[in-house]
């Protein structure tokens, strides 16, 4: 009723592709065994475990906020549970195999876009960004036909559970509220058990989602982080960045640049992230209303989200420019610098890595902060702004650079970066796929071995578009 059982299709003559250490920690195992012949077979879905049960989810859900009606994993087949360090975790195979769901899919998934979704999930999570985790990527030299032929692989991926939004949109539209009643428990007691005591466990559960979600999303906006296609199909029930696809890293700053080229509304842009988050938790409290029980407990509990956004951003704001107490002007002194940003289409990434080397008395140090301005004046004058607010905090110049380095990670996945270690990997060189995950594992670290991953993008990057079949 919930899933489907069923197999994974074999991969043909699958290899490893890339492993990662810290996701293999997790569950306790070696990370050199994910290369062994063995595990390459059961994360390709050649092997099945002996006590493994496969299965395959049913949900629905609005994309691009319209109701698309019955989804669920058309590629994607959870393989079963395993003990982790923090409880357990369920691992899934992406792109192992058709399901009732695939809806005339091939239920397939290709190297190209395993590798972002590899290389994504585990650098936000080095980020300190709630996201499902990745264990490895298998290959194989079948073909798969997306825009052209490509060849298939497997991403397996981590979550305490894959439940979804659109999983409880899924029982509420066809007006099954046993099923609708048995999915909100089984999540309250897996996974909120101390929501259970409340008046309204229902209601306690819409809370604390639209809570999670708007601190998630906040986090994204502090990285210039773009999900791609946040439908509600995409939004975990546990606050955790889902579903990798055609996202973006913010280069050139732009609050309206969309990184999905398939969403030509822009209703995914960058922008649009608050707005979106906040309209999902209302398609989710629709869902729950039956539950809850009356519009006024559904609404108490979906105006949580605003405000937990706000002040969430606010606290990631003045950690990354470095400001330890909350003044009455800080909105305006971000909004002037997002003006200046957005103006200027400066780096996203590098100012906000750069600001940290701006000192409170000397304006000295500011070439290579300045220099990403195209208006010196503009800056001068904003910057002036930041300094008079500095000095009145006192703060120590190297402490305060130090603390802001934790948290302006000098390192993200850029689609460039991306789109060389893809390259080299469809032609069997898996070098650069490991280099690059072992910089993004440590994005916050200096890496003079490796500061060219941290230079403004080529020219030819520009040309670079990610849809909704990367």
């Amino acid at each position: 009723m919930f899933f489907t059982r069923l197999m994974p299709t074999p991969l043909p003559a699958p290899y490893l592709v890339a492993g990662s250490a810290s996701a293999a920690a997790l569950l306790g195992l070696d990370p050199d065994e994910l290369g062994n012949e063995d595990f390459i077979a059961t994360l390709s879905g050649n092997l099945v475990p002996e006590r493994a049960k496969p299965l395959a989810a049913v949900y629905s859900g609005h994309q691009f906020g319209v109701w698309a009606g019955q989804l669920g994993d058309g590629r994607a087949i959870l393989l079963g549970q395993m003990a982790g360090a923090d409880g357990p975790l369920e691992l899934q195979l992406k792109g192992a195999g058709a399901t009732p769901y695939s809806r005339m899919g091939d239920g397939r998934a290709v190297l190209r876009s395993s590798i972002r979704e590899f290389l994504c999930s585990e650098a936000m999570a080095a980020l300190g960004i709630p996201s499902s985790r990745a264990l490895a990527v298998t290959g194989s030299d079948q073909g798969v036909l997306r825009e052209t032929v490509e060849s298939a692989a497997v991403v397996t991926r981590l979550a305490p559970t894959f439940v979804r939004f659109g999983s409880f949109e899924h029982w509420f539209y066809q007006d099954k509220l046993v099923e609708l009643k048995t999915l909100a428990d089984y999540v309250i007691d897996g996974f909120y058990p101390a929501l259970r005591a409340q008046s309204n466990p229902y209601q306690a559960l819409l809370a604390e989602v639209s809570r999670r979600t708007a601190h998630m999303i906040a986090h994204w906006q502090a990285v210039g982080f773009m999900h791609g296609v946040m439908n509600t199909d995409n939004m975990s029930i546990l606050g955790l960045t889902l579903d990798y696809g055609p996202f973006g890293f913010m280069e050139a700053f732009d609050a309206r640049h969309i990184c999905n080229h398939t969403d030509q509304q822009g209703r995914y842009s960058y922008a649009m992230q608050p707005e979106i988050g906040h309209w999902n938790c209302y398609a989710l409290g629709q869902a729950l209303l039956p539950l809850i029980g009356a519009v006024e407990a559904a609404q108490e509990a979906l105006d949580v989200y605003q405000p937990a956004f706000a002040a969430k951003m606010e606290q990631l704001l003045r950690a990354k420019l470095g400001l330890l107490e909350a003044e009455a002007d800080d909105g305006a002194l971000f909004d002037a610098m997002f003006a200046l940003m957005q103006a200027n289409h400066v780096d996203f990434t590098l100012f906000f890595r750069r600001l940290g080397d701006l000192r409170s008395v000397d304006a000295a140090a500011d070439a290579p902060l300045r220099d990403l301005f195209l208006d010196r004046p503009g800056f001068d004058a904003w910057a002036g702004q930041y300094r008079q607010r500095l000095l009145r905090e006192g703060r120590d110049d190297g402490a305060r650079r130090l603390a802001m380095n934790r948290v302006n990670p000098k390192y993200v996945l850029r689609n460039y970066l991306a789109q060389i270690a893809i390259e080299k990997a469809q032609k069997r060189d898996f070098t650069e796929v490991t280099r690059l995950l072992e910089v993004l594992e440590r994005p916050f670290d200096e890496q003079p071995e490796h500061e060219t991953y941290a230079a403004l993008p080529p020219d030819w990057a520009s040309h670079l578009e990610v849809s909704c079949s990367s």
